[in-house]
């Protein structure tokens, strides 16, 4: 027993002597422990990763596409804005619209006129104006002047001013100075050229009168008819024909009209007739 004794005495003594000469290495200790605190860092965060729910990492996903979003769409405004402040400003220019001719060569009829002009009702509200057709006798003798009045009863013809260049009016005016039991009107259009009727109108009842309107020997021939029994009182009244015709100022030197009445009074049959050329009025 004192053998062993000794002999473990003896092994504490070079153990104490072996670890007092013994040097640490400070740099290796302290890199291992480092080494063993990552490990265990990267643990914990591939943990955390595994636990974490799915729906979070997609929210972080929209949030940062919904940001980048925003972004762009701030700088395409910004961008958007300076382009429009930089561009010059617009003018509109008001146009007036040009009647279109129809695809057979037809001019267009223009603004439509009053209800009732095609069977010749009412006095019509005129359409668009522009420059009225020329209405000049080129080549032609005009009537005298005795023929536009005879007795009681004057007369006189001219293109109405709202005519333009696709569409015109000839006005007949008659002006009594007596009542008349029997009138016929008629009003002949030369043709110049795409002329065809689009209605016709009198200031006097329509219901006292018969219409018709055919083309006949080169015209456009408009005739109103006084009914039997019925009368047309003193005063002054107009009986108008419409008419398209081919595009431009049409000349009116060829168209004629004649109007034939039997006064009240003494039934005296009574004749005038005239052009459209301008003429001073009659009494």
């Amino acid at each position: 027993m004192t053998g062993q004794r000794d002999r473990d005495e003896e092994l504490r003594a070079k153990l104490h002597e072996a670890a007092g000469a013994h040097e640490p290495d400070r740099a290796r200790i302290l890199a291992r422990v480092e080494r063993g605190m990552a490990g265990q860092d990267q643990d914990r965060l591939a943990q955390h990763r595994a636990t974490r729910p799915p729906l979070l990492g997609w929210a972080r996903v929209a949030g940062a596409t919904a940001a980048v979003a925003g972004v762009l769409a701030v700088g395409g405004y910004a961008v958007a804005s300076a382009v429009k402040d930089d561009a010059p400003p617009q003018r509109s220019v008001a146009t007036s619209p040009t009647p279109t001719p129809s695809p057979d060569g037809t001019p267009a009829r223009p603004p439509a006129p009053p209800s009732g002009t095609a069977s010749g009702s009412g006095t019509p509200d005129a359409p668009a104006s522009s420059r009225p057709p020329t209405a000049t006798a080129t080549g032609t003798a005009r009537p005298p002047a005795s023929a536009v009045e005879d007795g009681p009863l004057w007369s006189d013809g001219s293109v109405d001013p709202h005519s333009n260049d696709f569409w015109a009016q000839s006005n007949v005016t008659l002006k009594t100075g007596e009542p008349l039991t029997a009138l016929t009107v008629e009003l002949r259009v030369a043709q110049t050229g795409g002329v065809t009727s689009t209605g016709a109108w009198r200031s006097l009842p329509e219901e006292d009168f018969t219409f018709t309107v055919e083309e006949r020997d080169g015209f456009l021939v408009h005739r109103w008819t006084l009914k039997q029994g019925r009368t047309v009182p003193a005063g002054e009244w107009m009986f108008a024909g419409q008419y398209n015709h081919e595009r431009g100022g049409r000349d009116a030197g060829g168209d004629r009209y004649t109007a034939t009445a039997t006064a009240t009074a003494t039934s005296e049959r009574l004749s005038v007739r005239g052009d459209f050329a301008p003429r001073d009025g009659g009494s």
